[in-house]
């Protein structure tokens, strides 16, 4: 009879990398203790040739040892501790190429052409801003360009959420030039400026209030629409120089109305 998980521990092991027939098969097999092919395929309601393929993938992961030869091969699974080492292990590996990957990061940016591939790019919902925001600290040592406001981006992605970018972009030595209406949220912030690298210009919100914010950095422009909740990315060097020069002139504008 197939042995049925609880929904939260058949989670944990596909959020682990197990598939659905894996899972089937070491949960048959731990529940027989061991077994031959016939029995664990009829225990865990797969197939016998599916169920040869699995064992074999749980034998390399350390999970499933072999005893005797066929016709009479058994399965026999190994204690519940091994899954934990198995995964340590796996960490440990991903780890490794991790910081391989690290190392090896500039050789490659040297060799990425992007001059001639314009991308767009969009994101939708809350998670979809969160991943547009982690797109500008994707370059450390660099400057962003900005426009926007701080009560709107509050109200969308939280405060406490906000406070956490700023501390990632801070510590990648990201600063941030912007013009930035004078609402709520935008005046707290700003007592902060210098510790968060941020020097902005602020104009009033009841004529300038920017629901919508403008990013420009490493030649890309990043719009996101707070209230609506999506933005729009574009990667293209020649429009970013061409935003970057409407910015620059309304930093001369915002500068100016700062002294009248």
């Amino acid at each position: 009879m197939k042995k049925v998980l609880r929904p939260e521990t058949e989670k944990a092991l596909l959020e682990a990398g197990f598939s659905d027939k894996e899972i089937a098969v070491y949960v048959a097999l731990l529940s027989l203790g061991k077994g031959i092919v016939t029995k664990i395929a009829r225990t865990a309601s797969i197939s016998r040739t599916t169920t040869y393929d699995v064992l074999d993938n749980l034998s390399q992961k350390g999970l499933v040892k072999i005893s005797g030869k066929e016709p009479k091969q058994e399965y026999v699974a190994e204690s519940p501790e091994r899954l934990e080492k198995f995964l340590s292990e796996e960490i440990e590996i991903k780890n490794n190429s991790l910081n391989k990957v690290k190392y090896i990061i500039p050789e490659l940016f040297s060799i990425y052409n992007t001059k001639e591939i314009p991308r767009v790019r969009y994101y939708e919902g809350i998670d979809g801003l969160k991943r547009a925001l982690e797109d500008t600290l994707s370059k450390g040592d660099t400057e962003i360009l900005a426009s926007g406001g701080a009560e709107d981006m509050f109200e969308a992605v939280g405060e406490g959420y906000s406070r956490e970018y700023f501390r990632k972009r801070v510590e990648k030595n990201i600063s941030i030039r912007g013009i930035a209406s004078g609402d709520s949220g935008t005046m707290k912030v700003a007592e902060r400026n210098m510790e968060e690298l941020r020097e902005i210009l602020i104009v009033p919100n009841d004529k300038f209030h920017f629901s919508v914010e403008t990013n420009i950095y490493n030649d890309k422009v990043l719009n996101i629409s707070w209230k609506e909740k999506f933005a729009v990315m574009i990667e293209s060097k020649e429009i970013a120089d061409a935003q970057k020069k409407v910015f620059e002139l309304a930093w001369i504008g915002a500068r100016e109305m700062g002294r009248k």
